[in-house]
């Protein structure tokens, strides 16, 4: 099946994207579509190098040109599309001098068709990824929905043998007190053994029941050993921009209804003292099993309250770099949720927030809340710090030999430390949580190193309490860097980084290589040490960059039109292949705070390309005039000293004005700018 043939068979989405390709005159989609099998079994890439070939194919597809329309005359189709054809020819006719233009113009078009292709087969293969991820996450929910359902049965069938027990019991006490009264024969003595034989009988077997129905925990387990860590892990990965589902809800609604199970069982065991406090005798089961049976529920409980406290929302600040970076003196909020809902609670579960280590700081504003439902949306215990300060820290002379203290500010970590306790029903539990670790600062200059810890340790630690992580920081591997960069710039854009963009960092961190999936790198490369040549490191290097798309061009890297990490030595593989003034945009890697520049190409009288570029603009250019100003405004002085903007086409083949026009302001200011013409 052929190229053309497989396009057409795609859904609507890319049949859309073939659409727009084709809507430009450079190869007209009725050429493409009468030509395909002609033009799809020629050599376009020599073409496009050598002149003696592509001088033959232009003549070849004049040709074929002729030949179709002819078969147009022949069959009697509709005189529009003779006209079409003719038309089309006329217009090849400019690559005339020039046919290796056209070859490399057909290349392109064959290549974005291979994209489309590779785009939809990915999709599909993405689909049946999620298809399957789907169903496994639908497994778990139907697991655990089972495991429930089957708690509540078994609730239910105790509740009914509690009923039935009170009730032979009460039969029993009343024959007992009967017979009590009467004269005592040997026969009445046999009837009252055998009505306390069955009565014992009974106890043993509802004794057993609730025992094993108890010692099945594998409900709890499943919700404190593998549902809770993974919504923790996807925290983790949520406050370093991840776009991961935090979402308590579901979790809420199982930590609740397993709690309400538990107390049932305790409200049963209650009964059963109860009811033998009324009637006991030796070897009573009940008084034998029921110590065991309280200790067990009392431990599930127990444990399943001290996981329900969570912290829903980590430290932030409101006009922070990100979550988990406080600074001293700085507001900052937290928000505590209890993942059991208990709306008859009698008393107020109060919170009270503390940070105490070998530095102690003092936390100010209302550091005790109780947890109520009025904070929640959806109804659940919460307690909303929304006002907490801390002022600067004090450092503890008795912790003087803490490893952290040989740490940049940057570097120590920081726990906040949530305190309650929860009393129902005679259970009292002390419940305690902590937060991620936080790094404090005390002023802005530390904003970014202090992001990069917290990347860092969220990227590679979920041990929330290992605050001495920086003391021996492990390495991370590319496969998780690259993942963690690509959030950075989903957590402020649309568009995460492409394999192309990873590869050139990669290239940049690790050399040239054909894989770099086993490649490694220690915090100190990431963070602390500089990139060759330069006074920064490759983290201040990255990060500059992202701010300067964050508050400069985040609508042209929405928009796909920043190629952004590109080497020089690509980006002159790229548009030597390209017509004349074919331009694209990337990265500097030479600026600290982040630059962007463009090159364009061009070629010489004898036909050689000529690869120019300009000295990168930084945020100073960008704040006195727009990106896309400065592309439209941008000229060289060319020969008679006639200025000429050299930029026509968006790699690799878009015209400038289809690209950046809905950009362009009526009145262009910073005219300085745009008419750079130093280059580098």
């Amino acid at each position: 099946m052929s190229q053309w043939e497989r396009l057409q068979q795609l859904d609507s989405v890319y049949l859309q994207k073939v659409d727009e390709l084709y809507s430009q005159e450079e190869l007209p989609m009725d050429v493409r579509h009468y030509l395909a099998h002609w033009i799809e079994s020629q050599d376009w890439a020599r073409a496009s190098q050598d002149m003696s070939v592509a001088s033959i194919l232009f003549q070849v597809l004049l040709e074929e040109l002729d030949k179709q329309h002819s078969r147009f005359v022949q069959e009697g189709k509709t005189f529009l599309q003779q006209c079409k054809f003719r038309r089309f020819k006329h217009n090849f006719q400019r690559y005339q001098e020039q046919p290796h233009n056209l070859a490399n113009i057909i290349l392109w078009f064959m290549m974005k068709e291979r994209d489309i292709l590779q785009s939809a087969q990915l999709a599909e293969q993405v689909q049946l990824l999620q298809v399957t991820q789907n169903t496994v996450e639908t497994d778990n929910q139907r697991n655990i929905g089972s495991l429930m359902s089957n708690l509540r049965t078994k609730v239910q069938g105790m509740e009914h043998n509690i009923k039935s027990l009170e009730e032979q019991q009460d039969e029993f006490d009343f024959k007992y007190q009967t017979r009590m009264m009467e004269e005592q024969h040997a026969q009445q003595m046999k009837i009252l053994q055998h009505l306390l034989n069955r009565l014992n009988s009974s106890r043993k077997v509802r004794s057993q029941v609730m025992y094993l129905s108890q010692n099945k925990s594998l409900l709890l387990t499943v919700l404190v050993n593998v549902e809770l860590p993974e919504w923790k892990r996807r925290q983790q990965k949520f406050c370093i921009g991840a776009r991961e589902d935090v979402q308590l809800q579901l979790l809420e609604s199982w930590f609740t209804s397993e709690a309400e199970c538990l107390f049932q069982v305790r409200k049963f065991l209650k009964k059963v003292e109860e009811l033998t406090a009324k009637v006991s005798y030796e070897n009573d089961p009940f008084k034998i099993q029921k110590p065991a049976l309280q200790n067990k529920v009392d431990s599930l409980l127990t444990t399943l309250l001290k996981s329900a406290l969570v912290v829903e929302s980590q430290p932030s600040m409101p006009q922070g770099r990100g979550p988990l970076v406080l600074r001293t003196n700085v507001q900052f909020s937290v928000k505590i949720r209890l993942l059991v809902k208990v709306p008859e609670l009698n008393h107020v579960m109060k919170v009270t927030v503390s940070m105490d280590r070998y530095r102690r700081f003092n936390v100010l504003g209302n550091s005790t809340k109780a947890l109520n439902m009025i904070e929640s949306n959806n109804g659940g215990m919460v307690a909303d710090f929304r006002h907490l300060v801390k002022v600067d820290c004090v450092v503890s002379s008795r912790h003087f030999n803490v490893p952290q203290l040989s740490l940049c500010v940057t570097e120590e970590l920081h726990v906040m430390c949530f305190e309650t306790v929860f009393v129902l029903h005679g259970l009292s539990v002390s419940l305690q949580t902590t937060s991620l670790p936080v790094v404090i600062t005390s002023g802005t200059s530390q904003q970014q190193s202090a992001w990069a810890s917290i990347l860092w340790f969220n990227m590679l630690c979920t041990d929330a309490g290992n605050v001495n992580f920086f003391a021996n920081s492990p390495m991370a591997t590319w496969p998780q860097l690259a993942e963690m960069l690509s959030w950075q710039f989903l957590s402020i854009t649309d568009r995460g980084l492409n394999s192309d963009q990873l590869h050139m960092i990669a290239q940049k961190l690790f050399g040239q290589q054909q894989n770099y999936d086993s490649c490694r790198i220690s915090w100190s490369k990431f963070s602390k040490e500089n990139v060759p040549n330069t006074n920064f490191s490759f983290y201040v290097w990255f990060d500059g960059i992202l701010m300067l798309v964050k508050n400069y061009l985040e609508n042209l890297w929405n928009d796909g039109y920043i190629m952004g990490f590109v080497s020089k030595g690509k980006e002159k593989s790229l548009l030597k292949k390209m017509q004349s003034g074919t331009f694209l945009l990337r990265f500097s890697e030479s600026i600290r705070d982040g630059g962007i520049t463009f090159s364009w190409i061009e070629y010489f009288d004898d036909g050689k390309p000529n690869v120019r570029s300009v000295q990168p603009f930084t945020k100073v250019d960008l704040t006195q005039i727009p990106f896309s100003e400065i592309i439209h405004n941008f000229q060289i002085l060319e020969a008679e000293n006639v200025p000429e903007n050299p930029l026509k086409f968006l790699y690799p083949n878009i015209p400038k004005d289809d690209a950046f026009g809905k950009y362009y302001t009526v009145k262009s200011g910073g005219e300085e700018l745009g008419t750079r013409i130093s280059f580098c």
